[in-house]
């Protein structure tokens, strides 16, 4: 296992995600974890993040010294790197010109860490203070026309450091040197992948749960599925699934959802699905604030999950898709605001249940998305875009009525089609169709029309922190937009959003 050291950075997660590519188990932890624990947990290597700070303020995170001296690899990362240089003696300040984007650096390939890298690479730099002076037996392995020390390293005490990140896609041959850390300083096999991840599991939860009853709120979104699948290897008829179709859905979603879980589906689970979508649109009547909406679509669903769960009697366990972004401690070593169980928005008070039971909570969701395969999960599941907990509720401005569903729905469903039919959704990370409340003018058939707007929406993302709007061609959006307008009814105008997050946010609401 490698360790992860967060002091703030906003590639943290990646940084462990890239590590696990490599076939290598990886864990982030605040930069406060005792050394006690890291003894405990004995990794193979330690890698510190980025970070906001500069080392030499009153208030910047730092680790105990006594950390280089514990024979553990350790990879500093930009503000890991120069707290690495400033612990150790070196000098770090205020950079004469700070370098940010992508830059070309002269790496020494006698290093372990750029063995097989180009004598000169791409690299993603993003810093304001440097490392004006290495340590003392510090040796200099990377150099740019600004930046002294763009790497360094201590080989007889498995120190390295690199001012760049090499985590992100920017540095082309970032993977190839993030490898050599793991592989060829901390002397990691590589021997953890999905299969056994599975297989293990599934093994660890038929022994935790024994004959216990399982409950699982299943919304038919990619974690709580293959959560689902995952328990259902494991403990088979224990597990009851309830599936609340709250009307939000896309189209034809919980005819999907029913195809997989339920009594024809290949799982043999006890399936519920509650059809309950008059009950939420009354709910949300008149009801136009987003945040309003979002606490309504919440609470109904837990209200309708508490009355069959009562039908179901005591549960021992109840099962959430949880995954590790929810429960990380993250940012400067404060917590972060974990979701409460957040596929249930929050525990009915009265189900009688031991534990908790999260199988994901240590993966990623592309990782989550390889366990699915493993699984058997059929792809279209498996692969399905993102979709908020409260659903189209959110992808309707205004108030949200059946009538408005039914539009965004077919807009949402003609969009996912033409842009899979063009091959555009491959490395695009969301796009949907989204129910404007602006109604204009049109005419169609020699006639007037006063109808509404509906806007398309595609990003391109890595993490969803920081989005651009995607370059989607304009024959797929003219075909989208005449295949809309003609098939929607209520629909007499198409738009494409443009903005980037920040400032905009990936959803409208």
């Amino acid at each position: 296992m490698i360790i992860v050291l967060d002091f703030g950075g906003q590639y943290n997660q990646l940084i462990a995600r890239r590590v696990r590519e490599c076939n290598v188990y990886a864990e982030v932890h605040p930069y406060t974890l005792s050394l006690d624990k890291i003894r405990e947990m004995n990794p193979r290597g330690i890698i510190f993040t980025g970070g906001p700070n500069s080392v030499y303020g009153e208030e910047s995170p730092r680790c105990s010294r006594e950390i280089f001296e514990m024979g553990i690899p350790i990879l500093g990362i930009c503000y890991g790197s120069q707290l690495m240089a400033h612990m150790m003696g070196g000098a770090v300040s205020t950079a004469p010109v700070s370098e940010y984007g992508k830059t070309e650096v002269e790496v020494d390939s006698s290093s372990v860490i750029f063995e097989g890298v180009s004598p000169k690479t791409i690299c993603w730099m993003s810093h304001t203070d440097y490392i004006a002076k290495a340590p003392d037996g510090f040796q200099i392995s990377a150099v740019t026309p600004v930046c002294p020390v763009a790497a360094m390293e201590l080989p007889e005490k498995k120190l390295y450091a690199t001012q760049f990140h090499p985590e992100v896609m920017h540095t082309q041959e970032g993977m190839k040197m993030l490898s050599n850390f793991v592989y060829k300083v901390c002397g990691c096999k590589g021997e953890w992948q999905m299969a056994s991840f599975v297989e293990t599991s599934v093994r660890e939860l038929k022994e935790k749960i024994g004959g216990g009853k399982v409950l699982c709120a299943l919304s038919g979104g990619v974690d709580s599925s293959v959560a689902a699948v995952l328990l259902s290897k494991a403990v088979g008829r224990q597990l009851t699934c309830v599936f609340v179709d709250h009307g939000l859905l896309r189209k034809n979603e919980g005819d999907e959802v029913e195809a997989v879980f339920g009594p024809e589906g290949p799982y043999d689970l006890n399936f519920i699905r509650v059809n309950a979508q008059e009950r939420f649109y009354s709910k949300l009547k008149g009801v136009t604030e987003p945040e309003k909406k979002r606490k309504i679509i919440g609470e109904e669903f837990i209200r309708v999950f508490e009355e069959e769960a009562k039908k179901i009697g005591a549960v021992d366990f109840l099962v959430q898709g949880t995954i590790y972004p929810d429960v990380i401690e993250s940012g400067l070593g404060k917590s972060a605001t974990i979701k409460s169980h957040h596929n249930v928005g929050g525990l009915p008070d009265y189900v009688d249940f031991k534990e908790i039971v999260e199988p994901l909570r240590l993966l990623f969701k592309d990782e989550v998305r390889k366990a699915g395969r493993e699984l058997g999960i059929p792809e279209y599941l498996v692969s399905r875009q993102p979709f908020p907990g409260p659903g189209l509720g959110i992808r309707i401005i205004g108030e949200v009525t059946a009538e408005k569903v039914r539009m965004v729905q077919e807009a949402d469903f003609i969009y996912r089609e033409e842009i899979v039919k063009a091959g555009c959704d491959k490395g695009l990370g969301q796009y949907f169709a989204a129910l404007t409340n602006m109604r204009s003018v049109g005419v169609m058939g020699d006639e007037r029309t006063y109808d509404y707007a509906i806007a398309l929406r595609g990003v391109n993302t890595s993490d969803f922190m920081t989005a651009e709007a995607a370059q989607i061609p304009w024959e797929v959006l003219n075909r989208c937009m005449t295949r809309i307008i003609n098939e929607v009814k209520g629909v007499n105008r198409v738009m494409y959003d443009l903005t980037s997050k920040p400032p905009g946010t990936i959803e409208f609401e």
